[in-house]
Formats: C-alpha cells, structure tokens, sequence
C-alpha cells in the first residue's frame, strides 16, 4: 500500500524532507501530531516552523541529520536477516586471523527514551534487549542529549507490535512512545561470538568448535580433521573470546592407558601447562600435560563424595591427582589413594598438602592389581575383622574406564580366614566404557565375566556422560560377594541374598 501523502512545499536544498513512501501502517496516519496548520503548508517561508512541528512525527527522518538513525521500516518475520550477526562472508577460509577483516554495518531497532528514565525502561525490556558481546546496550541519541537510544534484538523486534503487553504497559507508565527506529551499527572482531567467527571461516556445511574443556589458564581442544588446517587460528580466536584463557591445546593421540594422559599441540598462546584448577570448593595444582584431568567429571566427582560418611574407607585405585580422595579426606574419611604415573603421584601428594588433608591420605604409586593385591588386602583383613557393630562402609573406586573391569580379577579370593557380615563387604564402584545399545546390562556382563558370576540382580549402573557418538562412560556398583573376596568360599549368591531377606 502506497503513501497518498505528498510534500505540498520545495524545502531548502540543504535538508530534504523525506517520506516513507512504500510501507504504510497506521501509525503514519498520526499526522496530527504536529499541529500544522493550513497556513503554514501553504505559505513557503513557514517552512522551517513546519518542519520543526515534523520532527515530532514518528515516521518522519532528516536526511541532512546524521544518517545512522533513522525510522525502522515494518519487516516481516519471515523476512529477517539470519545472517545478520554473522561475519563478512569474505572470510571464509582464513587461515591466519586477520581481526581487521570482521568490520560490518549491521541496521538494528532502537527505542527512543528520556535519559533519566533509562534505567527504568531497561528493566522492563530485558526480553528485547540486544545482547552482543562488546556492544553498549545504551547509546546517545545523535539528535538529542537529552535522550538515549536503547537498542534492541533486530530478531525479536520488528515494530511496536512486537513488543508484549507488558512491556507497553510499562512504556506507557513512563511516557515511552513504542515508535521504533533503526540504527546503523558497526560490528568489529570484538562483537562476534567464537562460534560466529568460527563459523564463517571454515568450510561451509562443516562442524565448529562449539566448545571446549577449560582447565585452569588452558582451553583443550580436540580438533576433527576438517579443522586442523585452520587450527592456529582456532586457537587464537579461543583465547581471545575467553577471559583467563591464555593457552589452546590440541590432543594429538588418545590417551595412554598406562599414564593416563595424552600428547597434546600449543596451538596458540603459552606453552606453560602448569596449571590451577578450582572443582567442588577444592584446589587442584599440576602439569597438565603429563596427567589425567577431566573437568567433566565433576559432577561424577561429587556423586561418589556423597555416598561417603565420616569414618567410612575409600581405597582409590587410579586416583590421578585426587579428585576423588581429597573431597573423600575432607569428610573425615580414611583414604589410600594410589596411581601408577610418577606425575600423578606426585601431584596427589602435592594436592593433599594444598588442601590440607595430608595426615588422612595414604598415597601409594603403584600398579593397579599391585595396590589391590598389597595395601588393600592388608587393610582389608584389619577392617573385616573389626567387630560387626562398626557402622562405616568400606569403598573402592576404580576409575580407570578403559581397562578397570579387568582390574576386577584381583578381588578373586583376596582375602583369607571366615567370611564378615554381608553388610560389611566392600562396595566397589567401577567405571567402563560402552558402546552396547544396551550400555548398562553389557557393563554388567563385562564385569561379571571377569568375576565369573551375575551382576545384573545385585549391581547399579550410572551414567557418567556420553563420551562419543555412541559411547558411553558408565559406573557399575556393587558389593563383592564373600565367595569372590574369600578363598575357599562356595557360598551360592541366591542362597545369600534370601539369607539377607530374612533378616528384614
């Protein structure tokens, strides 16, 4: 629908007066507003007088003003720009960060709002306001000092339509006109989010960093093959979109089973891998570049932590730099932390000091079925054969997901002499991986392979997290049947737990 509005004067040729001429909405209608009367559109020398009365028309502009704010023309939803925040298509296949190559002019909604109610209207339009890294959301306004122009999200804000009901109501209390205007914004390096710059530059069609394992001062990548000849400028655009972040590492081989850690690639930044982390309100020191840290693990970390009482035992068999037996000796629970890496052990010492919970923890650097067939044997025989009264549980966690289940042929008669009380076996918690469409019963059948018995009625399994496209890291807990841990034992595991039953 096209304007029937015309300009009925020839204005100074230093301002033109300009109409919207092609999309017409009601708000255009308010030409009332002004107050013109017939004398002064009929008689040229009014001019300036009306033009002065038209700048309070909403859908009026000066071109001899500065041309980065003008009205906001009506746009369809289904007509926005989905590239709007992406970067300068010229980009894509860059290879060394050129930051220069990022500038764009992007046209965004503003609203109009007196300065001394900004912080009032801002409240009220958390939903709308734009949100951009590096960009204020408050500007002056170009045609006066005395407002402010607050930008809005170009995808949610379209006219005064779009706003809610709310909103308006709000608008309305402080005297707001909803009238929308568009701004000529210039985006920078600075104002693009990682995945956007990401996005631009590398093949088109193919998968971005969307994020990466944070440890510390260091952010660990691991790169697919598409991404590798963009790689340095990976790491780059890493640690610049991250505070704190002043290193970026890619692992170059999987993680040795032995020592439990990785080669890894500088990709940008530092090449110190000492690092400090913070995880459940303890510290953790070491050199991640010569042991196991998964800061994914968490939440699996605290799980465990809270199945533990005080004066319970954690024997923990790949304890890495302990993660699991710091928190564990901070709740007053006895520990024997053991890892067969000489960094690992070294750390774990370490650590233990830091956090001080060194006198509670007994740190070992051994084999894995060495720990379990020495240290915790002997400690083993002294807790069983404690009165049965004693009310804290034995746990042995083995977190080592490639190769723990194997690990599990060490419990085969352990220990020597009469049975304990079923209710003072040890539980075990074991970590393994899965590929299984059926993840949690083939852990349970891995695990009782190896122990030669079923698990799948006596044993929980967890979910730890998705690791892959179809794998998983699960943790299987159980308790260790006596005719496993004694030697000599025959005892039939359906006859036990009737046994058990009876008793409740």
């Amino acid at each position: 629908m096209t304007s029937r509005l015309r300009p009925i004067f020839e204005p100074h040729q230093s301002m033109r007066v300009v109409w919207r001429p092609f999309i017409f909405s009601r708000r255009l209608l308010k030409v009332e507003n002004c107050n013109a009367t017939v004398s002064e559109l009929l008689i040229p020398l009014a001019w300036i007088t009306v033009t002065q009365k038209l700048r309070k028309v909403p859908d009026i502009f000066f071109w001899g003003q500065r041309k980065r704010f003008s009205t906001m023309p009506e746009i369809e939803a289904n007509k926005r720009d989905s590239e709007l925040f992406s970067p300068p298509s010229d980009v894509r296949g860059m290879m060394k960060l050129d930051r220069t190559a990022f500038k764009k002019t992007v046209t965004i909604p503003v609203l109009k709002v007196r300065k001394e109610i900004v912080s009032r209207v801002m409240r009220s339009l958390k939903r709308v306001a734009l949100q951009r890294p590096g960009i204020k959301r408050v500007i002056e306004d170009p045609e006066d000092e005395e407002n402010r122009l607050i930008m809005l999200d170009p995808y949610k804000m379209f006219t005064c339509d779009s706003f809610e009901k709310a909103e308006l109501s709000t608008l309305k209390q402080l005297n707001v006109s909803p009238q929308i205007s568009k701004y000529s914004l210039e985006l920078t390096y600075d104002n693009f989010k990682s995945e956007e710059i990401l996005r631009a530059v590398l093949p088109k069609g193919q998968d971005v960093i969307s994020g990466f394992s944070r440890v510390g001062h260091i952010a660990h990548l691991n790169l697919r093959d598409h991404q590798l000849p963009f790689k340095h400028l990976i790491g780059q655009v890493m640690i610049d979109k991250n505070p704190g972040i002043t290193s970026a590492v890619n692992k170059i081989n999987n993680i040795d089973n032995t020592y439990r850690n990785f080669q890894m690639e500088v990709l940008s930044g530092e090449e110190n891998m000492l690092t400090k982390v913070r995880e459940n309100n303890y510290t953790y020191e070491f050199d991640f570049s010569k042991v196991y840290w998964n800061p994914r693990l968490s939440t699996e970390h605290s799980r465990i932590t809270e199945l533990l009482k005080p004066g319970d035992v954690l024997f923990d068999v790949f304890a890495g730099v302990g993660p699991f037996a710091v928190p564990a000796a901070k709740k007053n629970c006895t520990v024997f932390a053991n890892d067969l890496n000489p960094e690992s052990h070294k750390w774990l010492l370490h650590n233990c000091k830091l956090n001080k919970v060194d006198k509670k923890v007994k740190v070992f650097n051994l084999d894995g079925k060495d720990f379990l067939q020495g240290p915790v044997r002997e400690e083993l025989m002294q807790q069983l054969a404690l009165p049965k009264e004693r009310k804290h549980s034995v746990h042995i966690v083995m977190n080592l997901p490639a190769k723990a289940i194997e690990f599990l042929c060490a419990f085969k008669s352990l220990l020597d002499g009469q049975p304990c009380s079923s209710d003072l076996l040890p539980i075990v918690h074991c970590y393994s991986f899965s590929k299984d469409v059926n993840p949690a019963k083939d852990v349970q059948q891995q695990a009782g392979a190896v122990l030669g018995i079923s698990l799948e009625a006596c044993s929980s399994v967890h979910l730890v997290r998705n690791v892959a496209p179809n794998k998983e890291m699960l943790c299987i807990t159980f308790q260790i049947p006596a005719s496993i841990l004694y030697k000599n034992q025959t005892i039939n595991l359906g006859e036990k737990f009737l046994e058990n039953l009876m008793k409740l």
